[in-house]
């Protein structure tokens, strides 16, 4: 039995690639356990993975109590391996405080952060500018894996989840919508009217918005043909919800990344951020669309630009 133990506290994109990362590690190497240290917000969809056998919470704002109390917890155990994937000081520190044979790093970590590995892990052949998820498989080679995605990232299922209010008269799968993002310049405001122009579309399309934070809408909309989930999504129901749908669309997210990971079609809308760098991975598969606002600037993409590129890509699958 190898021990891995992941250093990836947040985010939910970082972390639904990351996952994916454990994932194909899991599929390649015989006898791998992995244990995940994550911030408490995100623990349930880290639970939730089948790659991942234990999970350690990081209460971030316990302040130092808190991280002591995590380091005592993760010190009873000897690792063979601790990989921190995010590399800040803090999963430094997290890092150093190991019991492991060997803690590896990521070779852009920032903050001194890299002053605690015992080694690093090179950058793919395009440096800074690979994408995300190719900068973290780079781990996979540590442990004789090739830095590819193999095998299918999967949740354990829910018993009491009940997704009725997803289903559409005729049996069609809804279109999801995440109007959200972490941080506010990554979101765009038309989602309000690009609901509208996709209800008129077809009676028998359903859209569902969903979220952790309440977005109110124009309580305009058919109700069989319209469902606001915002502030009511779980982190735990999330990978079903998505896995229901015909379409994801939202903002440079975690759920973008989720739908894409899951392998269900998708559409991002991308502002200041580079779809190169972060788009829905990987970038050439025919379900993964990107939307890139002029000069970056989302005030200036229009709900009829988004529904036009939606409609070519949704004809591509007809």
């Amino acid at each position: 039995m190898t021990e891995l133990l992941i250093i990836k506290p947040s985010s939910l994109g970082d972390i639904v690639q990351a996952l994916q990362v454990a994932t194909s590690l899991k599929a390649q190497v015989e006898g791998l356990r992995i244990s995940w240290v994550v911030r408490e917000i995100f623990a349930p969809i880290v639970r939730a993975c089948a790659a991942v056998d234990q999970v350690y919470v990081f209460e971030r704002n316990a302040g130092a109590k808190g991280f002591l109390r995590l380091m005592k917890e993760l010190r009873k155990t000897t690792f063979d391996y601790v990989f921190d994937l995010q590399g800040l000081l803090r999963t430094g520190l997290m890092t150093s405080r190991t019991k492991a044979k060997r803690k590896v790093g990521r070779s852009d970590a920032r903050e001194m952060a890299g002053i605690f590995y015992d080694e690093k892990v090179p950058l793919p052949p395009e440096g800074r500018r690979s994408h995300a998820l190719e900068i973290l498989l780079q781990f996979c080679p540590i442990l004789g894996a090739k830095p590819e995605l193999c095998g299918a990232l999967k949740f354990r299922e829910v018993d009491s989840l009940n997704l009725r209010f997803a289903d559409t008269r005729g049996g069609g799968k809804p279109i999801v919508m995440f109007p959200d993002s972490r941080r506010a310049e990554k979101c765009w405001n038309g989602f309000k009217q690009l609901t509208e122009l996709i209800i008129k579309e077809n009676r028998n399309r359903k859209v569902i918005w969903a979220g952790s934070n309440y977005i109110h809408d124009r309580s305009g909309y058919p109700p069989e043909q319209f469902f606001n989930l915002t502030g009511n999504t779980s982190l735990v129901s999330l990978p079903a919800l998505v896995q229901r749908a015909d379409w994801v669309i939202a903002n440079d997210s975690g759920p973008m990344h989720l739908a894409a990971a899951l392998g269900v079609r998708v559409l991002g809308i991308f502002g200041p951020t580079d779809p190169r760098l972060f788009g829905p991975y990987p970038l050439n598969a025919p379900g993964h669309v990107v939307v890139q606002a002029p000069v970056g600037d989302l005030k200036l993409l229009s709900a009829k630009e988004v529904y036009s590129r939606l409609q070519r890509a949704r004809a591509r699958f007809k």
